[in-house]
């Protein structure tokens, strides 16, 4: 059996192992609804520029809400077709033969896979914006829990200086509040109209742009029709953001790898999320945070893919650019599935505020606020460091932690210690501190868990703002023809 676009302009159709070979099919039928609401826009705008008749525009319309009605419940079947769009044509004109040709009127399957693509990315934006912003709030949240647990923080994977347990999550947040304005930068780059520029060069037809436009609620059309068929940025655009986002959470996951180990033995994980050994019954295994890091490679894969696809391509459309399906379809997914699974396993570990404690008071991480201590009394800081050093010594060869350190002790390394400059060897002295902007500080921390909800309320009102596919499409099924 032979079919596709060959039959339709007049050829014997495809070899079928052809048709195997070029076939997106297995893979775009999941940008079914994108090409249904599309095609709605659409028609109605031929049916508005009375480029087809507005019966048969009803008609068409009456078939293509058919379509996602039965895609819906589960009973679509539809042709062994090149893609989804040849597809939908086949079942269009199975039910409404000749007249079905009328939709493809003045478009391409050029600009018809750019739209789907780019209503695909806008959908899949708004779906992690959303999960970001619930990462976000539970970061917020456990933060404000955590405000007096103290832990060591890392430089090198050595002790570094103290901090607070909410100042590390306000850190992770960071991060993940960057994605949030990465994601907007993709809403940016999708917000330009493809469809109505052809296959390369525009159309003959009088056909309004505008109107196709407005329902679809982009904000603006393409400039150039050669640049809007080959044009893939947007694709990279996403694959970036999601590919670091998703470095950004397998950071998180390394860091709580290491927290869950009797190594560090900073966390235990609740057993919802904690897996076990096929032979060694003891184990209490971190497998979501290895499986984030895991999948985050995944990310960089896809990035990478699209970026060689596209590099040395000619202008215009190429046929290569029908491999960017399987990594853009994959990445919303993606992105969506290992940021809800770190948010649901963040909120399953359970520190050992004791355990965290003692790693911070039995070292020297307090060195740095005692160094800066002596410098607050007028004394050079690279003078006080070099002191400092030598008091880390002594106390190192005597087996005494910092916080521990007597005023005589000090005072034999150099008579410039006094009570004042030792208090700041406390621990929690020596966070609390630490009021610079940005700091591990109390106030500094405060100004943090701000603006973390700030983020998490702009990319809920960014999700918001997403036209989504399901309110387009009920308002295109009775919009006016």
């Amino acid at each position: 059996m032979t079919i596709a676009k060959t039959a339709a302009s007049g050829g014997t159709g495809l070899h079928p192992e052809v048709l195997a070979f070029t076939s997106s099919l297995a893979l775009d039928r999941a940008l079914l609804q994108e090409d249904l609401v599309g095609s709605l826009a659409h028609l109605t705008m031929l049916s508005r520029t009375r480029l087809i008749p507005s019966e048969d525009a009803r008609a068409l319309r009456e078939q293509l809400v058919a379509i996602w009605k039965a895609a819906k419940a589960g009973t679509l079947v539809l042709a062994d077709e090149e893609d989804v769009h040849m597809a939908v044509e086949a079942e269009l004109t199975r039910v409404l033969g000749e007249r079905a040709g009328l939709l493809h009127t003045a478009r391409s399957r050029n600009d018809q896979v750019a739209l789907d693509l780019r209503l695909h990315v806008r959908e899949k934006v708004a779906d992690a914006l959303d999960v970001l912003a619930t990462l976000l709030e539970g970061l917020a949240a456990r933060a404000e829990a955590e405000r007096t647990t103290l832990l060591p923080s890392y430089t090198h994977r050595q002790r570094a200086q103290p901090i607070t347990l909410a100042y590390q999550l306000c850190g992770y947040g960071a991060m993940f509040s960057r994605d949030v304005d990465a994601l907007g930068f993709v809403l940016q780059g999708v917000a330009a109209l493809p469809l109505g520029v052809g296959a390369i060069g525009g159309t003959s037809l009088p056909i309004d742009r505008e109107v196709t436009r407005e329902l679809l609620r982009f904000s603006r059309v393409t400039m150039n029709g050669l640049d809007t068929v080959g044009d893939r940025d947007f694709a990279l655009d996403f694959a970036y953001a999601a590919m670091r986002s998703l470095l950004h959470a397998s950071r998180v996951a390394t860091d709580f790898f290491d927290f869950s180990s009797p190594e560090f033995g900073f966390v235990k994980l609740d057993g919802e999320i904690a897996c076990g050994s096929s032979m060694m019954p003891q184990k209490r295994n971190p497998d979501v945070f290895e499986l984030i890091r895991g999948k985050a490679g995944r990310a960089v894969g896809n990035l990478t893919n699209l970026a060689v696809l596209v590099k040395g391509l000619p202008g215009g459309y190429n046929r290569d650019l029908q491999e960017d399906r399987q990594v853009l379809l994959e990445t919303g997914p993606l992105l969506t599935s290992v940021l809800s699974m770190l948010h649901l396993a963040l909120g399953k570990v359970h520190f050992d505020r004791e355990r965290c404690l003692a790693a911070v008071e039995s070292d020297y991480m307090q060195a740095t606020d005692v160094a800066e201590a002596l410098a607050m009394k007028g004394i050079p800081f690279r003078t006080a460091y070099k002191a400092t050093g030598a008091l880390v010594r002594a106390c190192q060869e005597k087996g005494l932690p910092l916080a521990q350190v007597t005023l005589e002790l000090a005072q034999s390394v150099d008579p410039r210690f006094d009570a004042e400059v030792l208090k700041s060897a406390d621990p929690r002295l020596a966070v609390e501190r630490k009021a610079n902007a940005g700091g591990t500080g109390p106030a500094s921390v405060e100004k943090q868990l701000v603006e973390l909800k700030s983020h998490a309320a702009r990319a809920r009102e960014l999700a918001r703002a997403v036209p989504r596919l399901a309110s387009l499409f009920d308002a295109l099924q009775e919009a006016a023809l």
